[in-house]
């Protein structure tokens, strides 16, 4: 590990705490607990002193660590509206100790890792930071499964989501259907997804669940609307199934499943039952 900086060495110190957030969107948002905004690394941190962290305990240990990390809802940088759509689930956070009398001296990272569920208190926000360790509590290799464990499109299904992407126009929202301006092929859209790309919702994707031509049921809406008609991206939904991959896709060479192989319940069937 390298050596500490003189700065933080000296007896009367000038630190600041220093978040740099990065969404799953794209979006960078840089807040530091100094009273003035600072320039740190080509990022504008704002000022924002309510925000705090928890007691983080480092080791060199395997243990999964986690901190809690609490602050003041703000407009200009995390908003109420952002937090209850789920746009800052998921993010990426850097946690660093900058000398706020030298934003050129290279800051101390102190923790990183990804933000869990956020939860909001009123005006006030927490969220849990999950360690970078936190990858390794996943399976080492994948289990058995009837169904296909790959995603459609990505690279161990292979399938060129182009052709199965459209661009379409919201035009009436009825709790959680949702009516197209043109229909898509009926039974193409279950286990897709709709992604909002204009208004309020922008960024945000749904889960579809079943379709009927123009009508589109989803898993959830999101919470701010855009304002009607609202162009949208849909992307065609897999059941998972061997069946589907190889009548609708044509590749059940790259079928990631064991649809053949008996189940636990084989163990419960009797001879002559």
């Amino acid at each position: 590990m390298p050596a500490a900086p003189d700065w933080l060495r000296e007896e009367l110190v000038t630190l600041a705490w220093c978040w740099r957030l990065a969404r799953r969107d794209g979006v960078v948002v840089g807040l530091t607990s100094h009273d003035r905004d600072l320039m740190l690394g080509g990022t504008l941190y704002r000022a924002a002193p309510g925000m705090k962290p928890s007691a983080l305990e480092t080791s060199d240990s395997l243990d999964v660590e986690t901190m809690d990390l609490e602050g003041a809802v703000s407009s200009a940088a995390i908003a109420a509206a952002d937090l209850d759509a789920g746009r800052w689930d998921g993010a990426q956070l850097a946690l660093m100790v900058a000398d706020w009398s030298a934003p050129d001296a290279a800051p101390v990272v102190v923790a990183r890792g990804e933000l869990g569920a956020v939860e909001r208190r009123g005006s006030a926000f927490a969220v849990e930071l999950q360690g970078v360790m936190r990858s390794l509590d996943g399976p080492a290799c994948p289990a058995t499964s009837p169904s296909c464990r790959a995603a459609l499109g990505d690279r161990a299904c292979r399938v060129d989501l182009a052709p199965l992407t459209h661009m379409r126009r919201v035009v009436a929202v009825d709790g959680r259907a949702v009516t197209l301006d043109a229909p898509v092929a009926a039974g193409t859209m279950a286990f897709g997804e709709l992604l909002w790309i204009e208004g309020a919702a922008c960024g945000l994707a749904s889960p579809v669940i079943a379709d009927d031509g123009a009508v589109l049921v989803l898993a959830d809406v999101p919470g701010v609307l855009p304002v009607l008609p609202a162009r949208v991206r849909l992307t065609e939904g897999c059941d998972r199934q061997l069946a589907t991959c190889g009548a609708r896709f044509a590749n059940s060479v790259n079928f990631r499943g064991e649809a053949h192989l008996p189940g636990n319940d084989l163990l419960t069937r009797y001879p002559g039952g």
